[in-house]
């Protein structure tokens, strides 16, 4: 006969016992499926024209706001004239805009909408009225005010491309079809002769950001109202970015830093820089990789993106090499440069939730995908032989349970493995094969 004692000794013990074994199947399960609890990742998106047409709208898109991989080029073409100067941004009704420089001289710019960002068509221009001569209309950038109102900040020369100064235009409704406009007021305090002025707003403060065209500077003003007074905080070389240098464009990363883009025309270079100090003093500035020396004056919208986890994939049985693309083929390799080359977005599966897929850091939309046993990097056309072929399923490591394996979601009989450096999906048969198919998630 036990004693309450002994009887919850026992009871302790078979508890205990359970919890430990609950706690090694929940940390088993975490390992081989890190990515179950997927985290939001924030998509930046570029609008642009390049050097080599000023008439087709280009479209970027990226992950950290530094690789940018082509979404679509050229994604539009107006009915007319010029596309200089795009400014994109997503408006309430759900659909995506961008304003744009129509002509060298007139008083008009154009608007196009997209469902998508990939297939845009024009919506309509708007004719500007100001209280002077309009001979030149450049530069319109979108500005949403904290107070609700839409506006387009625009540049404005009363002849002779001199002069230029800085106007907001604002809509009367939401229906950016039909709207009204109303007339343009000038941004009071930024003298003539300053161009591209684009603004950001934190807290109660608005900070303007324009080119000074006498000094090829871009310098610093700010107001407590959208229409001024602005008072300048930085004329000159004052961030360190040098002359020649316009179209400014802001966006605040997820650290809560702000990074700005600008056009060092004269050399040919996109350059960014970053303020962790509420834009009052800038890193010095960096060539953007894989735009510069292409693109021309751009403006960039952030967005919260579709659920997925950046990871590194080690390889099991070469420790220290990873899965990354080269020329659009898979491999693994131990060194990689660029670094993003090697990571992958981890998102739910395109043909099903239940399994995965891997989308290129640097290139989104691109996507590994098995191609008659080949895996190769393709963009996502949206068929579904593209979302089975780059479906796959995480299982326990085949050559180690707590490392991972990858079969194919539609032929769960072949699995990723490496061969000769290069990936494939294969049967997997010796323990070669199975090392070969094994690897280790690396969060980024």
């Amino acid at each position: 006969m036990f004693t309450r004692k002994r009887w919850s000794t026992r009871l302790f013990k078979t508890c205990k016992s359970g919890m430990i074994m609950l706690l090694g199947a929940l940390l088993l399960f975490i390992t081989l499926f890190p990515n179950t609890a997927r985290a939001a990742t924030s998509v930046y998106t570029i609008s642009a024209f390049t050097n080599t047409s000023e008439s087709n709208l280009y479209i970027y898109e990226s992950y950290n706001a530094t690789n940018y991989g082509l979404l679509k080029g050229p994604a539009y073409t107006p009915p007319a004239n010029l596309i200089r100067d795009p400014s994109i941004m997503k408006h309430t009704d759900g659909l995506y805009y961008v304003v744009y420089t129509t002509n060298w001289s007139g008083n008009t710019i154009g608007i196009a909408s997209s469902t998508d960002k990939v297939n845009w068509t024009f919506v309509r221009n708007i004719t500007l009225s100001a209280p002077t001569t309009i001979a030149h209309t450049w530069a319109p950038e979108w500005f949403k005010d904290s107070n609700g109102s839409l506006n387009i900040i625009v540049s404005i020369s009363p002849g002779n491309y001199e002069n230029f100064k800085p106007y907001v235009i604002t809509a009367t409704n939401s229906t950016l079809s039909s709207t009204t406009w109303s007339a343009a007021t000038e941004l009071a305090g930024i003298a003539p002769n300053y161009i591209d002025t684009f603004i950001v707003k934190t807290g109660s403060t608005y900070h303007a950001f324009t080119k000074n065209e006498t000094t090829k500077y871009i310098e610093y003003a700010t107001a407590a109202s959208l229409t001024g007074p602005y008072t300048f905080k930085g004329t000159g070389d004052w961030a360190g970015w040098g002359s020649w240098v316009e179209g400014p464009a802001l966006v605040q990363l997820d650290n809560g830093s702000w990074r700005i883009y600008f056009d060092g025309y004269s050399a040919q270079k996109y350059y960014y820089s970053d303020s962790a100090d509420g834009l009052q003093t800038w890193s010095a500035k960096q060539e953007l990789a894989g735009l510069t020396g292409l693109v021309r004056h751009m403006t960039v919208l952030k967005e919260t993106g579709q659920p997925g986890d950046i990871r590194k994939l080690e390889s099991y049985n070469v420790p220290g090499s990873f899965i990354r693309h080269y020329n659009y083929v898979a491999r693994i390799d131990a060194s990689v440069s660029p670094a993003e080359d090697a990571q992958f977005r981890v998102v739910p599966g395109l043909s099903n939730n239940a399994g995965i897929s891997f989308e290129a850091m640097n290139y989104p939309g691109y996507f590994l995908r098995n191609n008659n046993g080949a895996i190769v990097l393709v963009k996502n056309d949206g068929s579904a032989a593209f979302r089975n072929d780059a479906t796959f399923k995480r299982v326990s490591g085949l050559a180690n349970a707590s490392w991972t394996s990858y079969a194919s979601f539609s032929n769960p009989n072949l699995y990723l493995r490496h061969y000769n450096n290069v990936l494939r999906l294969e049967s997997i048969v010796t323990a070669i094969d199975k090392a070969d198919a094994t690897f280790r998630e690396i969060a980024q």
